[in-house]
């Protein structure tokens, strides 16, 4: 009579109930022998073999099994774990993979058990990487400007898989070979100053037109239901997060430029891009108590954007990429909205900001001029004032 796998691996479970694991693991043997290619056997067979304290063999047949599926998550915490104690200068990386598999939901309580270790293994095994590569950059650190430190620090972080790239990923319009930075160096734009210094007036011109009788308080978010803009749907008409646009696809709008005179003629000295239908986009932003702006990218990578915080309570923060910063009311910022970007409002009171769009400075004066025919010829250029 032939013995088929299956009465191999029902022999195997009443040998391991019977406490035989000697047996059990004979027989989960011969069955992973008999068919190499099902690599739940292989990693019956390294349990069995790890509880008779045979963790080499063991850390076999998990390896036989992830060479059938490389990113189970259960083999990737069993090598992990058997790695602990034969190899503990190699379990750091082993848990970060498989970590990087982690499935969504709550884990059975043993696995979680074990997981939990790990994330405390991984942890400690990235900080003492992150010594390492410290002190092995440190002497270029110190010769560094702020802006050089910063991205050093950044490169370690990304070496380290502590933080992720991100790309330039704009929703309609993208223009080649223009530097993609998540906030771009101050030293690029020295009107920065001039704006900043001029935050008291902006504020006040903001708070002149929302006490106007006819200023248009708008949300910020206005699109069809049926268009496929899934990244937008939770604000979409949301008065949470509302505008008081000065410039809208570039019109101005009267009702509310008329109440901020010195804010318009600071904009008009900005590298605004002039697109027909488009741009210039100027407005003071407003995001009310306990409100987030989801991840989300912007239209068109040949212009950036500009953030002045005017009213910004504790707690108010914004990511771009893998960078968050908190907002200083007067304190500017550029950067590129076609790289993955959000921000939350956790306090209880408003926060304001004017944001405005410009021309991304790697643009020549004729790759100006093109980018602006082409958005304006095209059906898609409304987009832009999202």
């Amino acid at each position: 009579m032939t013995i088929t796998v299956a009465d191999l691996l029902a022999q195997a479970d009443q040998a391991t109930a019977a406490r035989d694991l000697a047996q059990a693991q004979a027989l989960l043997r011969q069955a992973a022998d008999a068919d190499p290619n099902d690599p739940m056997i292989l990693l019956r067979l390294a349990g069995v073999s790890r509880a008779v304290g045979q963790p080499r063999v063991a850390l076999e047949a998990v390896h036989r099994a992830l060479a059938l599926r490389p990113l189970d998550f259960t083999a990737l915490v069993m090598r992990a774990g058997l790695l602990d104690r034969l190899q503990p200068e190699q379990s750091g990386e082993a848990w970060g993979h498989a970590l990087a598999q982690r499935p969504e939901g709550d884990l059975p309580p043993q696995l979680a058990a074990a997981v939990a270790d790990g994330e405390a293994r991984h942890a400690a095994w990235l900080d003492r990487r992150e010594d390492r590569l410290k002190a092995a950059t440190s002497a270029a650190e110190l010769s560094a400007n702020p802006d050089e430190q910063r991205r050093i620090k950044r490169f370690r972080s990304n070496s380290l898989r502590r933080t992720r790239v991100y790309h330039s990923d704009p929703t309609h319009f993208f223009y080649p070979e223009l530097t993609e930075r998540e906030f771009h160096p101050r030293s690029r734009f020295p009107w920065l100053r001039e704006l900043e210094a001029a935050t008291d007036s902006i504020a006040e011109e903001f708070a002149a037109v929302m006490a106007a009788e006819r200023a248009e308080l708008v949300p910020y978010i206005q699109y069809a239901d049926h268009l496929p803009l899934d990244q937008w749907r939770p604000l979409n008409h949301n008065p949470d997060w509302t505008a008081i646009h000065l410039w809208q696809n570039g019109r101005q709008v009267a009702a509310n430029a008329t109440h901020c005179p010195h804010t318009m003629a600071m904009l008009q000295r900005l590298p605004q891009p002039g697109i027909a239908g488009a741009s210039p986009n100027a407005m003071f932003s407003l995001l009310a108590p306990g409100t987030a702006i989801p991840p989300h990218v912007g239209v068109s990578n040949a212009r950036l954007v500009c953030h002045l915080p005017l009213i910004v309570p504790d707690g108010c923060w914004f990511r771009v990429g893998g960078e968050t910063r908190r907002w200083a009311r007067g304190e500017a910022f550029v950067f590129d909205d076609t790289i993955e970007h959000e921000a939350l409002n956790p306090s209880d009171q408003l926060r304001v900001v004017l944001i405005f769009d410009i021309w991304h400075p790697d643009l020549s004066p004729v790759e100006q001029e093109a980018v602006a025919a082409l958005i304006s010829a095209d059906d898609q250029a409304v987009m832009a004032a999202l």
